[in-house]
């Protein structure tokens, strides 16, 4: 039966002309209601105009039936920044098949085009918001950053310090907020760095007009943090904080707490596992912490070339299984050359660390350390091995706040 569907089925790309197929597919399988869309701020047929530049730009392949769209992913032309390192990064997103073309392998087949074509555009590295772990991890992807919510209480709010500076109340896509933001994102390991269209999808499924910034400026009257929030039914709520130094998320957080009168709770999101309560003079407050993103290196060999390790250290090899791209399959050797230069080869140098491309990809984000993911056996290699995995792996945690 499943032999007789798929050859009625052939793949091919997702163009423009498909754009409300494309649509359609995504508001069923994500059940996107129409009540939604409007509470986002879109009028009748906005949404449909404004995934056109994102069809146009990325690269989607589909399962049709004839004619009929039946089963869809589409990679996101993205850049990220890796310990520094700006990286083209595939965001996968737009996956979906309508349930009577499910359990025949269609997406199986499009997740190993869609990887294919991610290396051939040199996107060492995918990112996606996952609809099930499980299943994404099968595909070789792995949680690489965290989503915190905070609540805190009118009354917990940090007492008021002398700063220096002022903040301005400023439109969201106000100069001052992107090059901020831009600054903060060129100094902050995993984040997006975002063109208008990463600016677009940020503000996708959220109301535009409801939105304002409150932007700190220093003595110098240079910008060196934002908050993006609204305020509702006496709640202050924050979708996202920016602040390149720390004296900017102490005035950030003097303005959120000059509304004191105004509301009696803050609720907002935080992007990194950097818990709110211990820098808070009151920190008992409720807090929730979830799995948000997932990576997977795309090509093992191409990204090693780039990593920025931080330091040099013994030469080892690693021992990748990929069940999904089978260019990752083998021997990665590791050393230093010359000046220091690194290189990466297919040799067995020095000693070997096993693992499958979802432990090497949290690891090299720095999501997890290596004697953590030793230690719940992701990992087999010796204990000299793994302290110089220590050495070399540089220890920021990923910050990722996008969605697409």
């Amino acid at each position: 039966m499943a032999d007789d569907i798929r050859k009625q089925l052939e793949i091919r790309p997702v163009t423009t002309a498909y754009l409300d197929q494309f649509n359609d597919l995504l508001s069923y399988v994500f059940q996107v209601t129409a009540k939604e869309v409007e509470e986002s701020g879109y009028e009748e047929g906005e949404l449909e105009r404004d995934k056109r530049p994102v069809l146009k730009k990325a690269d989607v392949v589909g399962w049709f039936n004839g004619e009929e769209l039946v089963s869809q992913v589409a990679v996101y032309p993205c850049r990220v920044n890796i310990h520094g390192v700006p990286y083209k990064m595939g965001g996968v997103t737009g996956v979906g098949t309508y349930p009577e073309y499910a359990g025949h392998g269609l997406m199986h087949d499009l997740i190993k085009i869609a990887l294919q074509k991610m290396r051939d555009n040199r996107q060492w590295i995918s990112y996606l918001y996952p609809y099930s772990i499980p299943f994404y991890r099968k595909k070789g992807w792995e949680i690489m950053s965290d989503h915190l919510t905070f609540d805190v209480k009118d009354t917990q709010l940090p007492k008021q310090q002398n700063l220096p500076g002022h903040v301005e109340r400023l439109e969201i896509d106000d100069p001052d907020v992107i090059n901020t933001y831009n600054r903060f994102a060129r100094k902050t390991h995993g984040a997006m760095l975002r063109n208008q269209l990463n600016w677009d999808e940020y503000w996708r499924w959220e109301n535009e007009e409801e939105r304002v910034a409150g932007v700190w400026y220093d003595e110098n009257d240079v910008p060196q943090g934002f908050v993006l929030y609204w305020i509702a039914n006496e709640v202050f709520h924050i979708k996202e904080m920016v602040y390149i130094t720390q004296e900017a998320r102490i005035a950030l957080w003097n303005f959120i707490a000059a509304h004191f009168s105004m509301v009696e709770h803050v609720r907002g999101n935080i992007y990194k596992n950097e818990p709110l309560h211990f820098l808070l003079d009151d920190g008992d407050i409720k807090q929730t912490i979830k799995p948000y993103y997932m990576a997977r290196i795309v090509d093992v060999f191409e990204f090693l070339r780039q990593y920025p390790f931080a330091e040099q250290g013994t030469p080892f090899h690693f021992k990748v299984t990929d069940p999904m791209a089978e260019w990752n399959n083998g021997i990665f050797g590791v050393q230093w050359v010359d000046d220091g230069e690194l290189e990466i080869s297919h040799d067995p140098i020095g000693e070997e660390v096993a693992l499958d491309i979802q432990t090497l990809t949290t690891m090299l984000m720095s999501y997890r350390r290596p004697s953590y993911l030793a230690k719940i056996e992701r990992i087999q290699a010796s204990p000299r091995a793994i302290r110089n995995l220590e050495n070399l792996i540089p220890v920021d945690e990923p910050y990722f706040s996008d969605y697409f």
